[in-house]
């Protein structure tokens, strides 16, 4: 049977609204969620009275802001965002609890979308929202002037929508899909991979072919869209098209890993139009052995070449335009991005065993157990802001105070283990999940457990190979992994159970019960409403 058209037995025949706020437990979960977040965040911005900043990224995204500006060192989407919050309100406070009740609502719209479409057991549903509503790192998250807390809300929405489109998916459902779609894809590069993946969740869904065509082609036009864009503009900045400069720094930057482990003798020459370069990253690597006077050399896989202006990329950066004095930041930082990144592949092409050995491994390892970098800190570990800061919030001076600097470490301090621990279990869930054949059954589990899985791989190819794995940056499939590992385990006790069901009644001799999520209902009871 095509998986494309057949529409489980399970489809639930209430509307989502009503399986919610009919439900007098679940209306007294939302009550008591309510009152934990706002008890939570008021004690957290007890301790912490103003935002969080990342010295460098925080103001690249305020400046954004401030000047309306249509490209800069990072995607303009968060600066939109802070632009257009303004509007309501020019407080700290105001931006950290919408940040922290957008990132509580998509959290619970994804898990009662899971509990309606799966009906786990009451015992995983409880687990699930405790884990959401009392996480500690939507608190970090939220207080963080930067995109992460953002694209952390809409990817927790964009899956939600993706089970939607599986599930029971309407004009309404793909609309919101193509909106929350483009505007992850505005605010990281992470969301480079999102419509690939949506593309599977239309071709899943019990749709005609060309409404599935539709539907994905909506979300991607409007992502080709935003790379036109952002390519035309720095082609007027800089003659050259690229979606974005940033790709190329970052080539070159985890090129530098692995070539500063090759040996002056095992060195191959390079192209002319890279030898300056070059020759001064080998000068560089010859001269900072010692980690004692450059510590910065002692961070592994990190991004610390591509934004460190006393190293050879920012240097050799700076001697180009040495006798140009007007060009801007911004155009200087984005001409280097094509040469930067040509510069990378080519030495990760010729150096592919120190490239595995040196960047990919240790990205490995990091995104088992992501470092809290940002936060573990709060403000980068400084008692003041830049002046765009003051000036954007209205602050009285760009002091900034905590009443415990260690709070927010103490709190997080447990995820790097957790986050490795759940990465194992998911894994041996996922071949459980295979091996007792879960996805032959014609529920509308499977197909959640399809696209939780690939996102999950799919983001951890993208983290090891093209990014830098931390806390903030795998926050979302974090979540989504633990979701999926409590709903995996709930599946796997609930097939026991069934199997032992069969057993006695086989011994009986007895009708069978129905399998996991499988009841049946007629198909006249289905509403498709959103």
């Amino acid at each position: 049977m095509d998986i494309t058209t057949h529409i489980p037995a399970n489809t639930p025949s209430e509307t989502f609204g009503y399986f919610i706020w009919g439900n007098r437990q679940y209306r007294i979960i939302l009550w008591i969620a309510a009152a934990a977040m706002v008890i939570q965040f008021g004690v957290f911005k007890y301790i912490y009275p103003y935002a969080s900043y990342i010295h460098g990224d925080s103001f690249v995204y305020l400046n954004i802001a401030q000047q309306n500006l249509n490209i800069d060192a990072y995607l303009v989407g968060y600066g939109r965002f802070l632009r257009m919050f303004s509007v309501f309100g020019s407080s700290d406070l105001v931006l950290t609890a919408f940040q922290y009740l957008l990132l509580q609502g998509s959290a619970l719209f994804l898990l009662f979308t899971l509990f309606y479409f799966n009906r786990p057991s009451r015992r995983v549903q409880h687990l699930l929202l405790a884990f959401m509503v009392l996480n500690p790192l939507f608190l970090g998250l939220a207080n963080l002037i930067s995109s992460d807390g953002l694209f952390v809300a809409l990817s927790l929405s964009w899956f939600a929508l993706l089970l939607w489109i599986m599930h029971r998916p309407n004009n309404i459902v793909m609309v919101c899909h193509a909106l929350v779609v483009f505007a992850a894809f505005t605010v990281r590069y992470n969301a480079l991979i999102y419509p690939g993946i949506a593309l599977i969740a239309f071709l899943l869904s019990p749709q005609s072919w060309g409404q599935k065509m539709a539907g994905a082609a909506v979300g991607i036009i409007l992502c080709g869209l935003f790379v036109l864009y952002n390519g035309h503009q720095y082609k007027k900045l800089t003659g050259t098209w690229q979606y974005s400069p940033f790709s190329g720094w970052l080539m070159a930057n985890n090129a530098m890993y692995a070539y500063r482990y090759v040996d002056s003798a095992d060195r191959k020459p390079v192209p002319q139009r890279f030898k300056v370069l070059d020759n001064m990253i080998r000068t560089y690597f010859d001269s900072s052995r010692d980690v004692k006077t450059h510590p910065v050399e002692g961070l592994i896989a990190s991004t610390a070449y591509m934004w460190t202006p006393s190293l050879p990329l920012y240097v050799y950066r700076e001697r180009l335009f040495k006798k140009d004095s007007r060009t801007s930041e911004v155009r200087k930082w984005a001409s280097m991005g094509p040469l930067y990144g040509d510069y990378g592949r080519y030495i990760i092409r010729k150096y592919p065993l120190q490239y595995a050995r040196y960047f990919l491994w240790p990205n490995v390892n990091k995104y088992y157990a992501p470092p809290l970098e940002f936060l573990e800190t709060y403000n980068s570990g400084r008692d003041s802001v830049q002046p765009v800061a003051q000036q954007w919030f209205g602050y009285k001076s760009n002091k900034v105070k905590v009443r415990s600097k260690t709070f927010q470490a103490q709190l997080l301090g447990f995820y790097p283990i957790f986050s490795g621990i759940i990465n194992v279990v998911m894994l041996c869930l996922l071949l459980c999940f295979v091996l007792l054949k879960g996805f032959r059954e014609h529920t509308l589990f499977r197909k959640g457990v399809l696209m939780g899985g690939g996102v999950w791989l799919l983001n951890a190819g993208f983290t090891i190979f093209a990014s830098s794995a931390a806390l903030r940056f795998q926050a979302f499939p974090i979540l989504l992994t633990s979701t999926f590992t409590l709903l995996l385990l709930d599946w796997l006790w609930q097939k026991g159970l069934e199997e032992k069901r069969v057993t006695v009644q086989q011994s009986r001799q007895e009708p069978i019960s129905a399998s996991y999520a499988d009841e049946a209902i007629e198909p006249g009871e289905i509403h498709h409403s959103f």
